[in-house]
């Protein structure tokens, strides 16, 4: 059918309001942060409710119109870039926050909300939803869940699908699952949720969920502390999460590459500590005991520094003290002005070979560019590792050859210590020539066997997550 025919009849079903063209969608609807190049799609589908999703979706998939989901376009591996012959999905209209129920502490919620909207409803109903991201002003609760984001405090509370009980999907043709249960405990089968959760848009569209809301920590510890090596950061990691009453929210390790760098090109930066260590970390602990918490903190921080465990630390005395600390750690939001050129990597491995690994990333792309800025931090205590490149185009070759020997380099690295190739924001359209460094053949033939079965023509975010299928081999 040409495509003036389905926008037609898209606009027919759906009202004209719901369905715009090409000529009336603004830039940036194209792409998200990724920075991978992007057209404007044929039209953008904007949607009130899920009978609207299910209709616009049987239409497309009737017609085989590919059709890309777009949150709040906050992504970095392009899986909601779109192509000129695509019609872009977006849920905005959907953001309601339907039901608190405080008794099972659960939220009933449309997948178009702010995560920042989610986290201040909860908040209200003295309760917390801990999925935290430093985009929680635009990244949407239905792309946080797509791409099962993660975060500065998985390492208490799990990723995105960890805080799920129940969802809402359309499928490519329009059918409906309504899996949004409110229990903890349902094994009932194939568990679903966990199916589409992480899947990009690829096996269907996220419109509702029921998201499990935790109790708000009546206390925070905060402590930025300085230590000689990698084998006493992950001795501090083990302590605290043994010893700490409430245990460990987060664990951010920075190296010295990147606190460096930042303090010297971010003026407002401050440093904790004036005294020079191979790692900083920055430490917290949330609680229920508002007396003893910050005691207990300070008896434990006491011991790692009696031990040597610690060679130095700043402990927070007050909120504005702990949100400098933090203010050092989320200077990355800095990075596209200091860094345009720059070659992002979210990676993860076992705990124990972060160390190694980011020391060999750091040895070969320094050796092989000498002029190369290379920075270093991560999640620690959930495996996740970032590194920061930028390589000069001394030779002229082309920021887009560097970024792909850059790549190759890194990811070449992960795939020897059996790393993980993404760690959060997903594969999308940015790595799926490398799924198969952490993928093994078989688990992406099971893979493209799902997509297969559950959307036979293809059309959900085609070009994302999977890689190209294998030719026949030859006989």
């Amino acid at each position: 059918m040409p495509a003036l025919d389905i926008l037609s009849e898209l606009r027919r079903v759906l009202g004209g309001d719901a369905v715009l063209p090409r000529a009336q969608i603004q830039q940036h609807r194209h792409a998200d942060w990724s920075g991978l190049p992007a057209q404007a799609p044929l039209a953008l589908l904007r949607p009130r409710d899920t009978p609207q999703v299910s209709a616009a979706l049987a239409i497309c998939n009737r017609h085989g119109q590919p059709v890309v989901t777009q949150g709040g376009l906050t992504g970095l591996a392009g899986g909601a870039c779109t192509t000129a012959g695509d019609i872009a999905l977006s849920l905005a209209r959907m953001d309601a926050i339907e039901e608190i129920d405080p008794l099972s502490a659960t939220m009933t919620v449309q997948a178009g909300a702010p995560l920042e909207t989610v986290q201040q409803a909860a908040a209200r109903a003295g309760l917390l939803f801990p999925l935290d991201l430093g985009a929680r002003g635009s990244c949407t609760l239905g792309g946080n869940l797509a791409t099962n984001a993660g975060g500065n405090r998985v390492i208490r509370y799990g990723m995105a699908r960890d805080q799920v009980l129940g969802l809402e999907v359309v499928l490519a043709d329009g059918s409906v699952l309504d899996g949004t249960r409110k229990m903890v405990k349902d094994n009932t089968g194939y568990d679903l949720r966990h199916l589409m959760i992480g899947s990009e848009g690829t096996l269907g569209v996220i419109t509702r969920a029921v998201l499990r809301l935790r109790p708000r920590p009546q206390a925070v510890a905060t402590a930025y502390c300085g230590l000689s090596g990698y084998d006493a950061v992950t001795r501090l990691l083990a302590e605290a999460q043994r010893r700490l009453p409430a245990g460990v929210s987060a664990f951010e390790v920075m190296w010295p590459s990147y606190l460096d760098y930042m303090l010297a090109q971010v003026p407002a930066l401050r440093a904790p500590l004036s005294s020079r260590h191979a790692f900083y970390v920055l430490l917290e602990s949330e609680g229920a005991d508002s007396d003893g918490h910050q005691a207990a903190f300070e008896q434990f921080m006491g011991a790692m520094l009696d031990a040597g465990v610690i060679e130095n630390a700043a402990i927070a005395q007050s909120t504005s003290d702990a949100t400098a600390f933090w203010r050092v750690r989320d200077a990355t939001a800095e990075f596209p002005m200091l860094l345009p050129d720059l070659v992002a990597f979210d990676v993860s491995f076992a705990i124990a070979d972060i160390g190694l690994a980011a020391q060999r990333c750091d040895a070969a792309l320094r050796q092989a560019w000498p002029a190369s800025t290379v920075l270093a931090y991560g999640h620690l205590g959930d495996g996740n590792l970032h590194l920061i490149v930028q390589v000069p185009d001394e030779q002229g070759i082309g920021q887009a050859a560097l970024a792909d020997a850059v790549e190759a380099m890194v990811y070449g690295i992960v795939r020897e210590h059996r790393g993980s190739v993404s760690a959060e924001h997903g594969i999308g359209a940015k790595k799926r020539g490398v799924l198969g460094h952490t993928r093994s053949p078989a688990e992406l033939a099971a893979m493209r066997a799902i997509k297969a079965a559950l959307d036979p023509r293809g059309i959900l975010n085609p070009g994302k997550l999977l890689p190209a299928t294998p030719p026949l081999a030859q006989h």
